[in-house]
């Protein structure tokens, strides 16, 4: 009876913390639309915006990690932060400006559909870097994503240019970050959980974003002399921002990556659902058609994935069990020789 309570205490939590993840990222999103739209908050400047979480959060994660110091930092020269983090905070810088953007010129359901090409532009770039083997199969697969995404687009009622071009290139650079974190980080040791991502990344956005605001958006908001800070709009906007970034931290931390990758499924049609029905965004038949094909396609990727994880721990084992095996022999072939000694003495 014991067990079977543990069993589903841990179930429960499990389940929790996908719901709070979920919900904050549902709130992020769609609160960022509400700010950035200009039918609604009429706000749109996605620079200024993103910077003031990048100021948020960084002074948050500082705070848990250097005076709290309930996270742990890690340890890092400051070469290896210059040729490693900073391109990474450079490449997220860019892709956070351009995937705010997008939600001046999209609807947020339209957005989630562009968002399903996430996997081909990593598996592309992870075989453009060599650090992804190129397999026919995989390809068929990406191709398939990428044609349902097209038939979503194709049935979009408003479709807009620019605001797909902003939403693709946000994309490919968080592609780029994502494969570079392999590369630059991975490979030496390194492991960033995401309130330590924050504490060296956020500074490095912020410094990186200050440009393009200062030639974009700060003449803007220099001469509307209407504007002013609502920090209770921007405050709440900020914390749940963080607080999504606390909640990867114990959803990969308590399940998996795979669960929060099935997660984004759910939250995905969610948010569609809420587009269409709240936001009151046009969701025509053949956009869901074509985010269906293409869910479908990251469905069979991430399953794909996990098969091969599973084959390579199992790998990983029986290697292990070789060794062990090896190493039990070696030592009663030396106990075996140092008593047929003795017995010669």
């Amino acid at each position: 009876m014991a067990v079977s309570d543990g069993v589903l205490r841990k179930v429960i939590l499990s389940y929790t913390y996908v719901a709070i993840w979920i919900f904050l990222s549902f709130t992020v999103i769609v609160y960022n639309k509400y700010i950035l739209d200009r039918k609604m908050y009429n706000w749109p400047y996605p620079i200024s915006l993103t910077m003031i979480h990048m100021g948020f959060c960084s002074s948050l994660a500082y705070l848990l990690v250097r005076v709290f110091k309930l996270v742990e930092p890690v340890s890092m020269s400051r070469d290896l932060y210059f040729k490693s983090v900073v391109p990474i905070g450079a490449l997220y810088s860019l892709s956070l400006w351009f995937s705010n953007s997008a939600y001046i010129y999209l609807s947020v359901s339209f957005i989630q559909m562009l968002k399903a090409l996430m996997p081909v532009a990593v598996y592309s770039i992870g075989v453009l870097f060599k650090k992804e083997g190129f397999k026919n199969e995989t390809m068929a697969n990406m191709v398939s994503i990428s044609l349902g995404v097209a038939v979503a687009a194709y049935g979009e009622a408003k479709f807009d240019t620019w605001g797909v071009t902003l939403q693709l290139m946000a994309v490919a650079f968080e592609a780029t970050r994502l494969v570079l974190i392999q590369i630059l980080l991975n490979s030496k040791g390194i492991s960033l959980n995401p309130i330590t991502s924050l504490y060296y990344i956020a500074p490095c956005c912020l410094v990186f974003l200050s440009v393009p605001w200062l030639i974009v958006e700060y003449p803007s908001l220099r001469d509307n002399s209407s504007f002013h800070l609502d920090f209770a709009i921007f405050g709440t906007n900020s914390l749940c921002a963080f607080a999504l970034n606390l909640a990867v931290f114990l959803l990969v931390g308590k399940t998996s990556a795979l669960t929060m990758n099935v997660a984004g499924v759910v939250k995905d049609w969610l948010l569609i659902a809420f587009s269409w029905s709240v936001i009151k965004d046009t969701v025509t038949p053949i956009n869901l058609i074509g985010y269906g094909l293409a869910f479908l396609g990251v469905a069979y990727y991430n399953h794909s994935k996990l098969q091969a994880l599973k084959a390579s721990e199992t790998q990983k084992k029986a290697q292990q069990s070789d060794e062990e095996a090896g190493r039990l022999l070696e030592q009663r072939d030396g106990e075996g020789t140092g008593r047929k000694n003795d017995n010669q003495n």
